[in-house]
């Protein structure tokens, strides 16, 4: 795995590909015009490693304007986060880490009996937002990969505790964004919100962006839980009846550990990742992680209480 600090220059994008690229970097250069204090939600997962090559591209050659924030559970797998300090590193880009551990340690959040942490991401995201004035978010969501997401605009404003009102989004015609909001409230902006999964892996093709090694085949421990292949970790290990196995596997997404499956796969490269999921017919969510499986509207639920 190898990162660079120069984005690449485009070669090679399809039609489509190349109109999907020039969609998203017209919206982050809209934020960068119109909001004060813009942050990127960059995890090292793929979605938000190809949102930070845009956003690079987007402000070429000018220094990224934006401040890079993620907020850590503790139970992130250990080469995603590796990943994710290797880049800001080599970009000399500024990040703002909000770990989930400080929030338990100080009462301000208490441990799930379930043991994940995912759900607790929430309050330190809004208390992150708040302390650091952020006044604009950018995100790597995208409408294929779940219902709630589906429906929201692309520039949606949060209120004053970070909720998602779908009652209150905007109309967004002839590509028309609005970003005013209220004192307390944010705009929270997904510029990919239009991309598949796969177009996603077209584009990381096309522009050879870095991934953490775990989005390719590899061997690793695994047990099966709930028909999903799970790691074990600081967030627990097999229990009584789950056999721990050596297998090939690779991330289709990478998240909490204690809800983020494997799947079964010989991808060892790009080419290979993109003739597996042609014929899938999960999402990578639906797939793989088990917090967006505790109900139809699991997404929705927490996008209303200020989740990302």
């Amino acid at each position: 795995m190898t990162t660079t600090a120069e984005p690449t220059t485009t070669t090679g994008l399809t039609p489509a590909l190349a109109d999907l690229e020039a969609e998203a970097i017209e919206i982050i250069r809209e934020v960068v015009a119109e909001f004060d204090r813009p942050a990127l939600l960059f995890s090292g997962g793929k979605d938000s490693a190809v949102l930070l090559h845009l956003a690079r591209k987007a402000v070429w050659p000018a220094p990224l304007p934006i401040t890079l924030l993620h907020v850590d559970t503790g139970h992130n797998l250990p080469e995603v986060l590796s990943f994710r300090d290797q880049v800001v590193a080599d970009g000399n880009l500024r990040i703002e880490v909000a770990r989930v551990e400080e929030w338990i340690a100080d009462g301000r959040l208490t441990e799930r009996p379930d043991g994940t942490r995912n759900p607790l991401q929430t309050v330190p995201l809004l208390d992150t937002i708040a302390a650091q004035r952020f006044d604009a978010l950018l995100g790597g969501a995208r409408r294929d990969e779940d219902r709630a997401r589906a429906k929201e605009r692309i520039f949606s404003v949060r209120d004053a505790f970070g909720g998602w009102d779908p009652r209150r989004q905007r109309p967004e015609l002839w590509n028309v964004y609005n970003g005013r909001h209220a004192p307390g409230e944010h705009t929270r902006v997904f510029p990919i919100s239009n991309w598949t999964e796969l177009d996603v892996w077209a584009y990381i093709e096309a522009e050879d962006v870095p991934l953490p090694d775990i989005y390719y085949a590899h061997e690793r421990d695994v047990f099966l839980r709930d028909g999903m292949l799970l790691t074990p970790g600081p967030w627990g290990g097999p229990r009584d009846g789950e056999a721990l196995e050596r297998r090939t596997v690779r991330y289709r997404t990478v998240g909490d550990g204690s809800c983020t499956g494997a799947v079964e796969s010989d991808a060892a490269d790009v080419a290979a990742v993109i003739a597996e999921i042609t014929v899938s017919r999960l999402t990578e969510r639906g797939a793989t992680r088990a917090d967006d499986r505790l109900s139809e509207a699991a997404m929705e639920d927490r996008k209303r209480e200020g989740y990302f």
